[in-house]
């Protein structure tokens, strides 16, 4: 069989080192257009704050490591059309600019994403950077140096994991988020409050409701302006945050996708072209606490739908289970994790959705030092299904949202997790564990509601 691997980011390594786990005799080519594979585009915080010292340790992978377990590897090559119909791609060898056609068998789409840059005047200042591959993260670790007040346009992961990371290297750091909340796809307002309370505590500067209309220069610092339309800012450089979107133009109008242009694919990770597989942010993913599909680019993601792919392309062998988009973040030492819908966005869509919310200390008041957590855990209050946690603690709390998130995933009730087997021992945690905990607080709060005379209404 021979095999082409358009784009070559965290699900084209993982596809083509599964096809040769496999099947090492399939005739495997890559087309990358950079000349590096495998960016981890998380550690660009790591080593912008200084904690990871070669901004080349975050490449997992190198183009020979493909090469050594068999693929063709061509780097600085640009797929810049492929003719689905005909099993025909057009490239460009972008050193050379000699334009030639391959053909393929079957083709597995891991083209990944671009940063999404609103269509806004100024954008194209010297001043304004976007924040994704190697390039720009090199580019926004070399102007650091030169500049101190930063403004983060974007209040999701990346804006705000890039927030800390110049706050931490004595940055003057200016947050600007369109929503009325940071991390809206991930926290529910109260822990969102929790988390700018302590950026606040960093001396960043967090304004929310606030749309960026236009960059400018600004004359007299020499940096740039930031036009919200309410408010005008400056600083000395502003970095965009403002999420991805898949990188599909060449299969447009044959495939089928979803309304943002991510591709579709079924259980097997194949399109509708039966030929033609597609794995990591150029396709949509089951979101399974709502069991619909959504556009969520994670490299967890990315690594799972690339082997999948590859283990499908000689028939069906394995099914993709869904995703909770579980996720975590340090911020100045203390964790986030989440895992599923949270109630706001679980409402919008129409669920029957409610939230509880847990304080407490992770272990025993006798034991010192000790931390207190917060988890707010959503859930269904007409099945009693489990559909989201988020936890907020100093304490590493990153498994216990790995627990959540299978919980999620076997359609577990908050009964089950109120009473599932947890070890107890008072170096880790309670004789009932945090997530047993809230759990109860779930099953205590559906309780009380049912015992609520009729006419009467629940706050």
């Amino acid at each position: 069989m021979k095999v082409i691997i358009v784009g070559c980011t965290h699900a084209g390594v993982a596809a083509v080192r599964q096809i040769y786990q496999e099947h090492p005799d399939t005739e495997v080519t890559v087309y990358e257009r950079d000349n590096n594979v495998s960016f981890l585009s998380c550690g660009i915080p790591l080593y912008l704050s200084g904690q990871v010292k070669r901004l080349e340790d975050m490449f997992y992978a190198t183009p020979d490591d493909l090469a050594v377990l068999g693929a063709t590897v061509r780097i600085r090559h640009d797929v810049v059309k492929i003719d689905a119909a005909k099993k025909d791609i057009t490239v460009e060898n972008l050193e050379t600019h000699e334009i030639f056609h391959d053909t393929y068998d079957k083709l597995i789409m891991t083209t990944g994403s671009y940063v999404i840059v609103p269509p806004l005047m100024g954008i194209d200042h010297d001043r304004v950077l976007l924040c994704k591959d190697y390039w720009q993260a090199q580019a926004i670790h070399d102007t650091a140096a030169q500049h101190h007040h930063i403004a983060i346009i974007g209040g999701g992961y990346v804006g705000v994991e890039l927030t800390e990371a110049y706050a931490q290297t004595d940055h003057q750091v200016t947050l600007i988020q369109a929503h009325d909340q940071i991390l809206n796809n991930y926290i529910d307002k109260e822990i969102s409050d929790d988390i700018i309370a302590l950026l606040s505590q960093h001396n960043v500067h967090v304004h929310l409701n606030e749309r960026v209309k236009a960059f400018t220069a600004d004359q007299a610092s020499g940096g740039v302006g930031i036009d919200t339309g309410a408010h005008q800012y400056t600083a000395d450089l502003a970095i965009v945050c403002t999420g991805f979107m898949a990188n599909t133009d060449l299969l447009r109008g044959q495939v089928k996708m979803d309304r943002h242009g991510a591709i579709i694919t079924n259980d097997y990770q194949q399109t509708s072209d039966p030929d033609i597989f597609a794995a990591g942010d150029a396709c949509t993913v089951r979101f399974n606490p709502t069991g619909e599909p959504a556009y969520i680019p994670l490299a967890t993601n990315a690594v799972r739908q690339g082997m999948i792919a590859a283990r499908n392309l000689y028939g069906y062998e394995q099914k993709f289970m869904g995703t909770q988009g579980s996720t975590a973040m340090m911020l100045f030492g203390n964790t986030l994790a989440t895992t599923g819908i949270t109630l706001a966005n679980a409402q919008k869509r129409g669920m029957d959705a409610a939230a509880v919310t847990y304080h407490g200390n992770y272990r025993p008041d006798f034991m010192h030092p000790n931390a207190p957590i917060t988890i707010e855990l959503v859930y269904d209050r007409n099945d009693r299904r489990i559909l989201g946690a988020q936890l907020w603690s100093a304490h590493e709390v990153t498994q216990s949202a790995n627990a959540v998130s299978i919980a999620i995933q076997n359609r577990n009730t908050i009964d089950d997790l109120a009473y599932v087997d947890m070890l107890f021992q008072p170096h880790f945690d309670q004789p009932f564990n945090y997530l047993n905990q809230t759990a109860q607080l779930a099953v205590a709060q559906e309780t009380a509601s049912q015992d609520k005379p009729a006419g009467s209404r629940e706050d």
